[in-house]
């Protein structure tokens, strides 16, 4: 569970953005202001539970008073028609809450179901699935946490984690030497540096100057077992670049510690879940 004191801000942002300038006014006008409703929340697809607790906040931010009953929690794999929790509560409050509640009640049930994809792609190796920094603005703790919930891990949070040497820092700095020397000499230490490569001859030229992980980029399963074998447990193994449920089995085949995927969370689609009224 994430402490709400972090989630609370991105609901409460959602909540100032859907709510304009006036509010509802739709549900104002049709809804008296002591309507009591009940509703419930349902999945109309099977897949990976995430973000139960942002919805209920979404709704409790409106309703204190709202009443909250649990069917499943995070990570709970989903079949479709599967109840995941029940509400009662002011009608107005639910209804104006509905569409921020679910927006991210689906995006993360989406990323947790897309990594729960390629978990079990690889199931049986030792390699792990981990995200990146492609997130939607605004949300990457919420779907990085959905990437933990489902079965994968998390890489960098932001640019301040560790250093990760990419192909354009050593074009600047003009060879992978140079880049790491340069980042050594500036690393606190207790700061890890990864290294980037896209050959062979750049992931020697790394090992020589000394790495802490090395990041294998667009490598396919064959060069990924030599990368694996010149590494020799020297340093962290993390593979990427397209990375499928189809593609994966083979890259985790090659005994890499790590594949990296951006699309479990800049393009997984949302996990169809919504909420019925009783009654």
């Amino acid at each position: 569970m994430l402490p709400r004191l972090l989630v609370e801000p991105i609901v409460r942002a959602a909540l100032i953005e859907d709510f304009g300038r006036a509010g509802d006014i739709t549900t104002d006008a049709v809804v008296p202001a002591d309507a009591r409703v009940e509703a419930v929340i349902a999945a109309r697809q099977p897949g990976v539970l995430g973000g139960l607790d942002a919805a209920l906040i979404a709704w409790e931010l409106l309703d204190p008073s709202l009443e909250f009953a649990r069917f499943a929690d995070d990570g709970a794999r989903l079949s479709r028609g599967d109840k995941v929790a029940a509400i009662r509560g002011n009608a107005r409050a639910v209804l104006a809450a509905e569409r921020v509640a679910l927006n991210l009640l689906c995006r993360i049930s989406g990323v947790a179901t897309a990594t729960r994809v390629l978990a079990d792609a690889i199931a049986g190796h030792k390699a792990k699935i981990v995200c990146t920094r492609k997130t939607t603005p605004g949300l990457r703790l919420l779907e990085k946490y959905a990437v933990r919930l489902g079965g994968g891990a998390n890489h960098r949070f932001g640019l301040d984690d560790a250093m990760l040497i990419k192909d354009n820092h050593i074009a600047l700095a003009g060879s992978v030497t140079e880049a790491l020397r340069r980042a050594k000499a500036a690393a606190g230490h207790l700061v890890k540096i990864e290294l980037e490569v896209d050959t062979l001859e750049q992931l020697a030229e790394g090992l020589e100057c000394g790495v802490d992980a090395v990041l294998l980029d667009n490598m396919d399963p064959e060069t990924l077992r030599r990368a694996v074998g010149m590494v020799a447990g020297r340093a962290i193994t993390e593979a990427s670049g397209r990375i499928t449920a189809e593609t994966a089995p083979a890259i985790a085949a090659a005994g890499v510690d790590l594949i990296s995927s951006g699309w479990i969370t800049h393009s997984a689609p949302i996990l169809d879940l919504g909420l019925d009224i009783e009654g």
